[in-house]
């Protein structure tokens, strides 16, 4: 899947000082969301429907 022309979008809990960050992009074309460590743009995506999305973030703000 070619993600050259994502608009990626840092999570607003990403801090100035390269913590856990994260960034999300719509792919075009395609249901699904690209989701990828910001400190290492080039590095793995992994890509899910929004359904999955939802899910993993709500498992894992109920895990706090």
């Amino acid at each position: 899947m070619n993600l050259t022309q994502a608009k990626w979008h840092k999570s607003s809990r990403s801090t100035s000082s390269g913590g856990n960050c994260v960034e999300l992009a719509d792919v075009a074309g395609a249901s699904v969301v690209a989701v990828r460590d910001s400190k290492d743009p080039d590095g793995p995506v992994l890509l899910l429907t929004r359904a999955a999305l939802r899910t993993a973030v709500q498992s894992a703000i109920s895990r706090r």
